[in-house]
């Protein structure tokens, strides 16, 4: 076997968060093939608990703990600057100097997951300025005299691309979001030039990335996600974790991230009261860690419950009636998404959380973007059994057919072992939406 070095912006284990969940797939299928020297942050100290899963798939590990405190200063410092506020808070020099030592070693295989971990990589650089701030200086970080011979970058989404829509949101920090947002995307054109491949999580994603970067087609990619189907199994037998009454409706996610926040806050304040108008008794379960004051407070609205971090989601999702999507501001591929479809649950989501998912709207997975409508596809797959039924199946066929993370890994290891071929990446044919006559329209 030989050595590759993995970087990441988080602890790739536990997987129970959307980056996180592809980060451990990855390493999971290449820790087969090679040994793994993996270089990440920890933001959650319990994270820490899963060590020894980690340490069965790595030949070395190193973990830094991210402060947050520390590293928004860095950031802020950055802002004085002409440095992006992403790269300042990810930064470590202590990092920097196992990168160059790992390399200096001999290591010729290196995988980056995340844009904001390009920045350990040799000789990126932008606008005249080195990418790495010193945390200390303004000076320039000499670059260690080794790259790697193949170097792959999973930026997983255009991060900048997030930034860009939290500052068309409005608010009082939109200005530093816009400035984020053209920083952050002059680093990503330029970073990846240091890459054989540079992948994304889905077609779309690939395709803003390349209106940005039209130069790097020939090495641009995508690879979308898969779920673990034998871990995400319908059929296995899941306490139920609701109290007796209606039906439940349930999201699942990291519930201190703004689109999620959003997506709730809209979902239990504009849509649910519209359900509950017909469907007596329903129910809005939201299940995810670090819940957001706002998220919070929507415990108080009759029929809605916050469940915090809870150990595992799947009897969340195998309980509950339908899964909801109501994110309006999204980037890749939603896990959420593909997990309750993996479950067998019909799912209603935004055209923003179905972006880069190939499923047959209507028959595989409902979609509505306004109040009205999203709510009234809810109420008929609510009210009528037999076609939910129908779509949670489809669903689950078509994770089945083309989201296995088997499928997947073998593709990034042929990118890993052949770079210079990526633009032949994992796309599918177009499929066209099979009609349904229900109350929440024809999609087509």
């Amino acid at each position: 076997m030989e050595d590759l070095l993995f970087l990441s912006h988080r602890i790739p284990y536990p997987p129970n968060k959307g980056e996180k969940i592809r980060a451990y797939h990855w390493l999971r299928t290449l820790s087969q093939h090679w040994r793994i020297h993996l270089g990440a942050f920890v933001d959650d100290p319990a994270d820490f608990d899963g060590l020894q899963v980690l340490e069965n798939l790595c030949t070395e590990i190193k973990l830094l703990q991210l402060r947050p405190n520390r590293s928004r200063i860095r950031a802020l410092a950055a802002l004085m600057g002409s440095n992006s506020l992403s790269l300042a808070y990810y930064y470590s020099p202590e990092l920097q100097r196992w990168v160059q030592a790992k390399l200096a070693s001999g290591i010729q295989h290196m995988l980056v997951y995340s844009s904001a971990m390009a920045q350990y990589v040799p000789r990126v650089s932008h606008g005249g300025a080195t990418a790495r701030p010193e945390p200390s200086s303004s000076a320039l970080v000499v670059d260690p005299p080794r790259p790697p011979s193949v170097a792959l970058a999973d930026y997983v989404d255009v991060d900048s691309e997030k930034w860009r829509q939290y500052g068309k949101a409005g608010g009082p920090m939109a200005w530093l979001y816009r400035l984020e947002a053209r920083r952050l995307a002059r680093f990503e054109r330029a970073a990846a030039e240091n890459f054989d491949t540079v992948l994304f999580v889905s077609k779309p994603e690939t395709e803003c990335f390349l209106r940005m970067a039209p130069e790097q087609a020939e090495k641009t990619a995508w690879l979308g996600n898969g779920v673990d189907t034998d871990y995400f199994a319908p059929e296995a037998k899941y306490a139920d974790p609701y109290s007796a009454g209606g039906p439940v409706m349930v999201f699942t996610g990291v519930m201190d991230y703004r689109p999620n926040v959003e997506a709730v806050v809209w979902f239990a304040r504009g849509i649910l009261p519209r359900v509950q108008a017909v469907v007596s008794g329903a129910r809005f379960c939201i299940v995810g860690g670090r819940p957001a004051p706002k998220v919070q407070a929507l415990a108080r609205l009759p029929g809605v419950a916050v469940t915090g971090r809870v150990a595992d989601v799947r009897p969340y999702l195998a309980h509950a009636t339908l899964a909801v999507a109501p994110l309006r501001m999204a980037r890749g591929i939603q896990n959420k998404v593909l997990e309750a479809m993996a479950m067998r649950r019909p799912v209603v989501c935004t055209s923003a959380a179905l972006a880069g998912l190939d499923a047959v709207v209507g028959r595989e997975i409902a979609m509505a973007d306004g109040e009205a409508d999203f709510a009234n596809w809810v109420i008929d797959l609510m009210t009528s059994p037999v076609i939910a039924k129908e779509m949670g199946e489809a669903g689950r066929a078509r994770i089945e057919t083309d989201y296995t993370w088997a499928s997947s890994g073998l593709r990034l290891l042929e990118l890993l072992r052949s770079p210079g071929h990526s633009n032949v990446a994992h796309d599918r044919p177009e499929r066209t939406p099979c009609p349904v006559a229900l109350r929440g329209g024809l999609i087509s």
